[in-house]
């Protein structure tokens, strides 16, 4: 098996993390490659095979990033849809995604190299224009609009599978996986979902009506949205990540992508368990 080793040059532990990770594929004899600017700032210069980021995906079996969730959402981008399993070591805060702590790394490499893990397919939207399907977006957490440079609310016409479903009127809307759920729909008063689900999240952000409620579809089903605005254009975000003004009136439509994220799970571990475990779900605060 080899390995592509990718981390976030801003989080503190990364070079200890690092190390210890190459210790132990040299020690098992695996095959590996280190991003080129990570090498540098480990100060691994010579001692390491080094290639690209592009080229540590591409010749890699699986993929290792030390990080965040943000840094596993921009490797899920360069993998795209190459479907090659990605191993997260959370060097950040809440690491939702990220599977292995550093304290865990020995052991959980030592599994992965035993083959006792579990590769988990997550669900992936995709966007586009209609009429217009060169340029795709693809986003692991959430499809997000919301207005731009005005305090102005915006008008999100969504039809589901051609049929008119509902007007959202407010700051935007939000379009989400079940990976992200937990993610910017959650601290919109959308659902937790288990990532597992076949399911797509529609919910508004800070909806100017009572009745405006997020809503649960199939993830074989087309979204497509109108948006109308006072405004000159929108912004519209793919995981937070990356994002482009769109001139109004715009329309998109949106689906689950034919790929999938490939994320290495260990064994012998739920997702209630990272839940009470990252949001201290179930937990009565009072004293």
């Amino acid at each position: 098996m080899t390995f592509g080793i990718i981390g976030n040059l801003e989080k503190q532990g990364l070079k200890e993390a690092v190390r210890t990770l190459i210790a132990l594929l040299q020690r098992s004899g695996m095959e590996f490659y280190l991003e080129e600017e990570l090498e540098a700032r480990c100060g691994l210069e010579g001692r390491s095979p080094r290639a690209s980021k592009e080229e540590c995906v591409t010749r890699a079996d699986m993929v290792v990033a030390l990080g965040g969730d943000g840094t596993i959402l921009s490797v899920a981008r360069l993998v795209g849809t190459r479907q090659i399993p990605i191993l997260g070591v959370n060097l950040g805060k809440l690491g939702f995604l990220a599977e292995v702590s550093p304290d865990d790394m020995e052991k959980a490499i030592g599994e992965i190299l035993a083959r006792q893990f579990i590769i988990e397919d997550r669900l992936v939207l995709e966007a586009s224009h209609p009429g217009g399907q060169d340029h795709i977006t693809y986003a692991v957490n959430d499809l997000v609009i919301a207005r731009s440079r005005s305090l102005r609310i915006i008008d999100v016409a969504t039809y589901i599978d051609g049929a008119y479903a509902v007007t959202y009127r407010g700051d935007g809307l939000i379009v989400s996986t079940p990976t992200g759920s937990t993610a910017y729909a959650l601290s919109n008063g959308g659902p937790i979902v288990i990532p597992t689900t076949k399911v797509i999240g529609i919910t508004p952000i800070s909806p100017h009506t009572l009745s405006g409620r997020p809503l649960v579809i199939p993830d074989n089903a087309v979204i497509r949205v109108q948006i109308h605005s006072h405004q000159q254009e929108v912004l519209f975000s793919a995981d937070g990540q990356t994002e482009e003004y769109l001139a109004t009136p715009a329309e998109l439509e949106i689906r689950k992508a034919r790929h999938s994220l490939r994320l290495v799970r260990r064994m012998g571990r739920s997702y209630f368990d990272v839940l009470r475990a990252k949001l201290f779900w179930g937990q009565d605060a009072r004293t």
